[in-house]
Order: structure tokens, then sequence, then C-alpha cells
């Protein structure tokens, strides 16, 4: 669905996106994580044909980013949620939803079909004739996410949506993308709120202006570290560690009482480990099985940029 190949932004001097190339598979909610100033606003915006490419190529469907004719047919087949929302204050909440269907040329009749079902889903149907000004932050950008949808684009772009929400306004708009996402649409979403992208997405792109790695959460965790078992017990000896140390070349951690241990295979690993601990006289009191978090791999990949 999108396809990017070396895609450079460059203002002046100041190079904002370097060589960007993955792809986005249609249907997929794709995410695009990095800190303040990695690129992330300037990769979507280009995309979105609002601002130029300096070099490189990208293409939506069948249509190419820097082309004036192509750009046209972009823009019809895209939303975004843009990191400042940007609803007319003087409108009501369905006036400022009519009047986005009406530039994108969408007939009157869907076009109040979709007005009612986005609100309705987003539980502003009862606020429908509510001017925007006097919407909270939340409401705001419920309205946002209606409006990028109120034309039925193919592709959405989300750039932080729920950036300074409440967590009750941030798990409706996540529900939202889920929901969303059931109807076949690819959505590409900007976020730096890892657990937000961990519950959301099926794949994970972290830059740092270069993109750094890709892949599935899952993939991602498994890259750069392996698992670890902690074990809780009564008391630590010395030969207790001497078993464990014959029996495994792993690396094992005291502290205390509790004995962390890396891991390859864990089914395999941790009965043989319990049962050499046990023949030592050891008395196990809780076995816990830790994986690396999402926060922990973007952390250590974003750290070795600097």
């Amino acid at each position: 669905m999108i396809t990017i190949e070396n895609l450079t932004k460059k203002f002046g001097k100041v190079t904002a996106v370097e060589g960007l190339t993955f792809q986005v598979k249609e249907g997929e909610v794709f995410g695009f994580l990095g800190p303040n100033g990695a690129g992330k606003t300037t990769t979507i915006r280009m995309l979105c044909c609002l601002i130029s490419k300096t070099s490189g190529e990208a293409t939506i469907g069948d249509y190419h980013i820097g082309k004036a004719d192509d750009s046209l047919q972009i823009r019809r087949m895209i939303g975004l949620i843009p990191d400042n929302v940007g609803l007319y204050d003087d409108l009501t909440a369905s006036e400022n939803l009519d009047f986005y269907g009406k530039l994108y040329e969408c007939p009157e009749g869907p076009r109040r079909e979709n007005i009612e079902r986005f609100l309705k889903m987003l539980d502003l149907w009862e606020r429908k004739d509510t001017r925007a000004g006097s919407f909270s932050k939340g409401m705001k950008q419920k309205l946002a996410l209606a409006r990028a949808l109120v034309h039925e684009p193919k592709i959405l772009f989300m750039d932080e949506p729920t950036a300074n929400l409440d967590p009750e306004s941030a798990k409706t708009v996540r529900d939202f993308i889920l929901e969303v996402k059931k109807q076949g649409r690819t959505i590409f979403l900007n976020t730096h709120n890892l657990d937000e992208a961990q519950r959301v997405c099926d794949r994970i792109g972290i830059i740092k202006k270069k993109l750094l790695t890709i892949g599935t959460p899952e993939q991602l965790r498994e890259s750069l570290s392996k698992p670890k078992t902690e074990i809780r017990l009564a008391q630590v000896t010395e030969t207790m560690l001497s078993t464990l140390r014959k029996l495994i070349p792993n690396k094992i951690e005291v502290s205390d009482n509790k004995l962390l241990i890396d891991v390859t295979d864990p089914d395999k690993e941790n009965p043989a480990i319990i049962a050499a601990i046990a023949s030592t006289g050891g008395q196990v009191r809780e076995v816990t099985q830790l994986a690396p978090t999402l926060e922990d791999v973007y952390l250590q990949i974003v750290k070795e940029t600097k």
C-alpha cells in the first residue's frame, strides 16, 4: 500500500529525514516510534503531499508523491489526524464534519450516514450540535478522528493521536483505531507512547532521522535480549550456585535471595534449573519468567545511535 525508497528531506543544511526505505502493508497498523525531532511528523507530511521531498521515492497505491497529478489522487484516498487538530471552533461538531465531507466531494447521503456513525462510535453524537470551540482537548481529538474518516479513506495517517489526553480519552482513541482496522483500512501511526504502540501496532519502525529497525513488537523484543528467569528462594548458597554454573553456562545474577538467569528456551531450561536447586536442598518460593519489553528495546536502540 505504501512503498518508500531512500526518502530524504532537508531543510537547508539540516537533514530531518535521511534515506528511509520500508513498506507498509495494506490493512495493517504501522507504528512509527522515535524521540521528539526524529522525523516522524516530517515523514507523514511528505507522504500526505503537504511538503515536498528532497530526494528518494514514495508511492501510495499506484500514485507517486511529488507528482502534481498524483498528489491530488493521494489526498483523496487518505485521511490525516495532525498533531494540531485545526477544527473550526465556530462550527458545531456535525457542521465541521459536513464541511470537510463536502471538500472531499462525499455525496450527501453517505456523508450524513458517516457523520452519524463516527460521532456515535466516538461518543459525540449527543454533542453533534455543540460548537467545537467549547469541546475539551479529548473531545476535539475524537472529532478530528471522525473528520479524517468522513470521506471513507483507504489510509489513515495519525500524528500522536493520544498526546496529552486523559487515560479514558486515550483508551477511546485506541479502541477506535482497532475498530477502524477491522474495516480493512491501513493506518500509519506516529507515536512515542510505547504502550500504545505495543497494544495496537502490527509492525513498528523505530526512527531517529534514519530508520533504525523494523519488525513486529514480538520480533523487536526478541531481537535485542534473551528472556530471563527470576527465582526467589528461601536462601541462596554457594553450593547451589556452583551446581547451577556447572549445569548451565548462562549468566546468573544474585540479589539477596533471588537469582536472575539468562535463558534461551525457558520451557526446556527452567525445569532443569529448578531440579538442580532442589538437589542442593534449596527451597523455591517463586519463579517468574521475565521478557524484554518494547521500552527496553526502544531505549537500547535509541541509546546506541547517540
